[in-house]
């Protein structure tokens, strides 16, 4: 397991970091205000693909179906579910770009009228990068089964690098239909990098017809999951739209943001995957040693880089934008965020202990319930705590899908709890008591800071053990 997710982190954090590099050069040519909100607003739909489909609600209902049926069937399969994902791709790219000014309105009502034209072109052209990303997903899945991780994990880093090297070239000069075109060919070329692929498995003229059982059965699995993401993207809307009452460049800051804890994230979407594929293939008293692995794996992603970014975000927003007006409040926001991001790797995992039985309701369930306690919560706390309160409804939300994962899974007694909490909760209890004694130099913090998440990394690594949980 360790060494298949190793590869995909290795891959997946190439893209993540041409993602990130993607958004601070775009905050470096437009800066956090209401131009860069307008765009972001605009790219919410194809990104919220993007996270839907990364957070495997593809993967996690093909894999079952494909390992389910013999080889001969396979490409098959496949070549029908390529078919219906273009057709509902394509059906998408129409609906969110010939209604690109109903969109807008929804996706940002409180953003200035000055830059909606622009927003609204944005999405129409942006809206043609959604196909791609299906299919890319999609041609994934036969390879994840197999283990091989490697292509599909270079799909980010394609997606990214057009962007990049555009908004690397034209600096202040970018123009909003020139960067959204950009995002439709770093889409293809993501899709296109998987082609060989899929056509070592079949897909082709022969294969690619239309069947509705096949697509209903797909539809049927995948429903629950769907369901959930989408929820969980509303939650992401509902901040946008939130950000956009509050103020110019809220918006920016707010998606810089999660930008930046999802960099250890990346690890935790290989470990995963990795541990849902072989799930998939034990039977139920084989799953509990590879949920204990997994967890304890995830504690010692996320708990380091916890630490290290409660430490080291002022630090970070100093370094990476040291004359960007509206980017201060990024550091407070990170420290919220390193606290919820242990519990939502855990929360990944606990899903994908139902996903690999075929189980995608209970995980809907307690994902849909997390997420109404932080849309209720969210709008009070942005009252009381400004942009810091949106990211502690964000917390209550995560802990409550946590709480419902362990409880209706039965599962209290089953991964060591009283361990997991220790290992992720005394470091951030050390981190924040030491935070008023850090250095306030830039450099010379992030220097402690990158130290103590290498120490508590070793330590976590010398206690848990993950390695041999499964032994």
């Amino acid at each position: 397991m360790l060494g298949a997710a190793g590869l995909l982190t290795l891959v997946t954090l190439l893209g993540l970091g041409a993602g990130l590099g993607r958004e601070w050069l775009l905050v470096a040519a437009w800066g956090a205000g209401a131009r860069t909100d307008g765009y972001l607003i605009a790219l919410f739909i194809p990104e919220a693909l993007r996270t839907i489909l990364a957070g495997g609600v593809l993967s996690s209902a093909a894999m079952a179906l494909w390992q389910e049926r013999a080889e001969p069937e396979r490409h098959l399969w496949l070549g029908r579910v390529t078919v219906g994902l273009t057709a509902l791709g394509l059906a998408l790219a129409l609906l969110f770009s010939v209604a690109s000014s109903a969109w807008v309105h929804v996706l940002g009502p409180g953003m200035a009228e000055s830059i909606r034209p622009s927003t609204e072109q944005a999405l129409s052209l942006l809206a043609w990068a959604l196909p791609p990303l299906l299919l890319q997903a999609l041609w994934s899945v036969p390879l994840q089964a197999q283990g091989r991780f490697l292509l599909p994990g270079l799909g980010s880093l394609a997606y990214n690098l057009p962007v990049v090297a555009y908004l690397a070239w034209h600096g202040k000069s970018a123009t909003e239909a020139d960067l959204s075109l950009a995002f439709i060919v770093g889409a293809w070329a993501s899709a296109l990098l998987m082609w060989p692929a899929a056509r070592q498995q079949g897909v082709g003229a022969s294969t690619l017809r239309w069947h509705g059982a096949t697509l209903r059965e797909l539809g049927s699995r995948a429903a629950p999951l769907v369901g959930s993401a989408l929820i969980g993207q509303g939650m992401t809307l509902l901040e946008r739209v939130v950000g956009s009452y509050m103020g110019e460049g809220v918006i920016t800051v707010l998606n810089l943001a999660r930008k930046l804890v999802n960099l250890p994230l990346v690890a935790l979407m290989s470990v995963n995957q990795v541990v849902l594929g072989l799930m998939t293939k034990g039977q139920h008293a084989a799953r509990l040693p590879l949920l204990r692995q997994g967890l304890a794996i995830n504690t010692l992603v996320t708990t380091p880089a916890a630490v290290g970014l409660l430490l080291s975000a002022q630090a970070i927003v100093a370094l990476l934008f040291p004359q960007v007006h509206g980017t201060a409040i990024i550091g407070p926001l990170l420290g919220w965020y390193a606290v919820a991001l242990i519990v939502a790797g855990w929360n990944t995992l606990l899903a994908r202990y139902n996903h690999a039985s075929g189980d995608t309701r209970l995980p809907f369930f307690c994902e849909t319930s997390g997420n109404a306690a932080q849309a209720v919560a969210m709008p009070l706390m942005a009252w009381v705590w400004g942009v810091q309160g949106m990211a502690v409804a964000l917390l209550m939300g995560v802990l409550v899908n946590w709480v419902l994962l362990l409880h209706l899974n039965a599962l209290w007694r089953q991964i060591k709890l009283p361990t997991l909490l220790m290992a992720g909760g005394l470091p951030l209890l050390l981190g924040a008591a030491l935070l008023p004694l850090w250095p306030d130099l830039p450099m010379a913090r992030l220097l402690a800071s990158t130290a103590a998440g290498a120490v508590c990394l070793v330590a976590l690594a010398l206690g848990l053990k993950p390695w041999k949980v499964a032994a």
